[in-house]
C-alpha cells in the first residue's frame, strides 16, 4: 500500500474555486482503480492550505491515474489556483501505535 500525501496552497480568493472543484469529482478520484481511500484535509491556521490523503494499491495504480484523462484535468485547473508550489509525498506506514 502506498500513502500520498499532497500539500497545496492557494490563493485565497480561489479556495472556493478549489473546493468545488473537489466536490465535483471528489467520488471518481476516490472510486479509480487502486484508490483505496481519500480524505482532504485543512490547514487548522491557514485556511488557503490544504492536503489529500490517499492511500493506493501501489506506485503501479497511483500512476495509472496520474496518466488519466480524470487526473490531467482535475490537476490542471486546480494548478491554476496554487500561490505556491505543491509538495507531495509518497510514503508507507511502518507501525501504528494504539
Amino acid at each position: 500500500m502506498l500513502i500520498r500525501i499532497v500539500r497545496m496552497t492557494f490563493q485565497p480568493e480561489k479556495v472556493d474555486a478549489f473546493l468545488e472543484n473537489f466536490e465535483e469529482h471528489k467520488n471518481s478520484i476516490r472510486n479509480f482503480p487502486g484508490c483505496r481511500h481519500l480524505e482532504l484535509w485543512q490547514d487548522h491556521s491557514e485556511k488557503n492550505i490544504f492536503m489529500t490523503y490517499s492511500f493506493w494499491e501501489s506506485e503501479e495504480a497511483l500512476n495509472k491515474y496520474r496518466d488519466s484523462e480524470l487526473f490531467k484535468s482535475v490537476w490542471g485547473f486546480t494548478k491554476s489556483l496554487f500561490a505556491e508550489k505543491p509538495m507531495a509525498f509518497s510514503t508507507k506506514k511502518l507501525q501504528e501505535v494504539k
